[in-house]
């Protein structure tokens, strides 16, 4: 899919789908679940204040919380009209320590500037994951951390990601863990780390209908919940969040 139709997204949405990503996270039905990501990522990141970078960030909601949570924070997104949204969401709480550039992820010119830099449902819009990924390892200081919040295989083949491909000719892949470990070893990265999503966590332990632990799915699920804890599976294909290091000099 072309990076041109990243860029006319939001335009495309119209007026109804514009407000829609302005108010996000809160007006989404998965806000639940967005925020305890936003939650589970902050324990992953070195504590403010610290310089963090937010790739693909779209209308800014995630740099806004990072930056009300003390970190001193780069927005950025391919879309000009995402960021003039992004720019609305910090004027409406006069952050002095958020700022927003337009550009694309996967070329960016950033040199050791950063702490932290994180992805948060945006690297598997990516035309070449391996370049954003490039991209954020030079954007590090030595030391720092990249954070990676991504679906996993099956993503690009959901009735959801079709119709986005086909209605807004966006790009929608799969982006499983075991493909960002592969591809920050290429860039550089050393130490990584895999830890479950919410959504994985949210089914087996806060909805309604709770599968036996000691039938043959709830056992699965449990090994599965294991392995994605103390990361003894390196080629894990679900949804997760990654945690790369940039080594020290």
């Amino acid at each position: 899919m072309s990076k041109a139709a990243e860029q006319t997204y939001l335009e495309k949405l119209g007026a109804a789908g514009r407000q829609h990503s302005k108010e996000k996270p809160f007006s989404d039905p998965g806000r639940g679940l967005s925020l305890a990501s936003i939650g589970a990522i902050f324990t992953l990141l070195p504590p403010p204040p610290a310089r963090l970078l937010d790739l693909g960030c779209g209308g800014g909601w995630t740099s806004v919380f990072f930056a009300k949570s003390g970190y001193d924070v780069v927005g950025q997104d391919i879309s000009l009209d995402m960021i003039s949204l992004s720019e609305e969401n910090r004027a409406a709480t006069a952050l002095r320590s958020l700022s927003f550039v337009q550009s694309d992820y996967e070329s960016l010119n950033f040199r050791e500037e950063f702490d932290c830099a994180v992805f948060f449902d945006s690297l598997h819009h990516a035309v070449d994951e391996a370049a954003a990924i490039r991209s954020a390892f030079n954007a590090l200081k030595p030391g720092g951390v990249l954070i990676t919040h991504e679906p996993g295989e099956g993503h690009a083949t959901t009735p959801a990601s079709i119709e986005a491909m086909e209605r807004y000719g966006v790009t929608e892949r799969d982006m499983p863990p075991y493909l960002i470990i592969r591809r920050g070893r290429e860039a550089g990265f050393g130490e990584s780390a895999v830890f479950p999503m919410p959504h994985e966590l949210n089914p087996l332990f806060y909805q309604g209908e709770r599968p036996d632990l000691f039938s043959r799915a709830g056992l699965e699920r449990a090994r599965h919940l294991l392995r994605l804890a103390f990361n003894r599976t390196p080629d894990l294909k679900t949804g997760a969040i990654v945690r790369l290091v940039k080594p020290r000099r």
